[in-house]
């Protein structure tokens, strides 16, 4: 068994994004026998602002199913600029080469953290490690399609940034087809890259549906919801926009956006005057399965510019929900192309507020259309998104990593 250190600026107790999959991933290969490290900041996504138990420490040792957790304080900007941006990963990437963990066997960067990337190839160095890295989001498409001010104007030098965290990497694993010809761009071969799409996290609610309606307060109307983060590459206005439609086009929908993120705040004066849209706070594993699987209609929405630079999390849990999903998304984006794979729901163009409506419509007022995609959605959970086959698959990536290096001291030793 080897020493795997985990390099990666989200980690539990972080509800949402790309944390609960690392830390999945980290307690799972410590659960099989590795002795697993991970050097990571402190819980501030998606608030961005850290957890109140954390605020009083600049560094923090802890250990959760196994796993040694070295914390460093870091930047987390109040909202999302270049600089703000730049501070984050700076200050988390110099933080952790302090941290000083023990001499891996491999280690593993997690992106969306150039930070994360960069500090995998670094104590990778330091020790004549081999090295690889999951990206969840593609740091430089991001910074070109997610709306952060000036973002376009420096992708390109966040994109050689990125080519650089990557180029001595054993394996890269990616968590959709899509992103491959970026990576291939900045010089990834095609042989380094790894399919490693995400899995489903979140086990079926322990409520009945009825029961986490009531508990909401829904009652009997018709839920459109919208659960995780608001951030800029949400695009979030739109929904806002549908729900204004919606007040004489279709009074009986009910807009509900769950979580927190940085636009939150702009959100909700964006709706002050919009009675049919309702903010809830994010909610604990259980309360957030039981919302998805108590709504009507589930959304997902994406700003128009946003094609290849990520795919949600949250889609994996929409689809074990089991209820339809419109999707108001580029057409050909890595969310578009996983909507048609999974069958569980349907696209619009994004920024058409209009068609979002139709759609909503459509799949509110045809039971028999919604059975089908909320079904297809859950069986398309049950096996391609199932955890185990997930875990193992990370497991898999993971130990690859050390194959060629112990190949090379057994030939060494005969």
């Amino acid at each position: 068994m080897a020493h795997v250190l985990f390099t990666a600026v989200n980690y539990w107790p972080e509800p949402s994004g790309n944390a609960p999959y690392t830390t999945a991933l980290a307690e799972h290969l410590a659960a099989v026998g590795h002795q697993v490290t991970v050097v990571t900041g402190f819980p501030h996504y998606p608030a961005w602002r850290v957890n109140g138990e954390y605020a009083r420490h600049i560094r923090q040792t802890e250990s959760m199913a196994g796993v040694r957790i070295l914390r460093r304080r870091h930047f987390v900007p109040d909202r999302q600029s270049v600089l703000g941006r730049g501070l984050y990963e700076a200050t988390f990437l110099f933080h952790g080469l302090a941290s000083r963990p023990a001499r891996a066997d491999v280690v593993v960067g997690v992106v969306p953290s150039l930070g994360g990337a960069g500090l995998a190839r670094l104590f990778a160095a330091r020790w004549h490690a081999p090295y690889g890295v999951i990206v969840q989001d593609l740091m430089g498409l991001a910074a070109e399609q997610s709306g952060m001010p000036s973002g376009s104007r420096v992708a390109g030098a966040i994109g050689c940034l990125e080519g650089w965290s990557l180029a001595r990497a054993r394996g890269v694993a990616i968590v959709s087809p899509s992103f491959g010809p970026y990576l291939r761009s900045l010089g990834v071969a095609p042989e380094r890259l790894v399919d490693l799409p995400n899995w489903t996290l979140h086990q079926p609610p322990v409520i009945d549906r009825k029961a986490a309606r009531d508990q909401f307060g829904w009652g009997g109307a018709h839920i459109v919801l919208h659960a995780g983060n608001m951030g800029l590459k949400q695009g979030l206005e739109q929904l806002l926009d549908t729900a204004r439609l919606a007040i004489t086009a279709a009074p009986h929908l009910r807009f509900v956006l769950l979580g927190d993120g940085n636009q939150r705040a702009v959100l909700q004066r964006g709706a002050a005057q919009l009675g049919n849209v309702e903010f809830l706070p994010s909610q604990a594993g259980d309360m957030y399965a039981a919302a998805l699987a108590a709504a009507d209609v589930l959304v997902l929405s994406e700003r128009p510019t946003v094609a290849d630079m990520s795919l949600p999390s949250k889609l994996t849990a929409y689809c074990a929900a089991g209820r339809p999903i419109v999707a108001a998304v580029r057409a050909g984006g890595a969310t578009f192309q996983e909507i048609q794979r999974s069958g569980a729901g349907v696209t619009v163009d994004a920024g058409d507020s209009a068609e979002l409506l139709e759609a909503i419509i459509r799949l509110d007022g045809d039971a028999g259309l919604a059975d089908r995609l909320g079904a297809a959605g859950a069986e398309y959970a049950r096996t391609t998104l199932a955890a185990a086959a997930g875990l193992q698959r990370g497991q898999s990536f993971v130990e690859g990593l050390l194959a060629p290096r112990r190949r090379g001291t057994r030939e060494a030793a005969a």
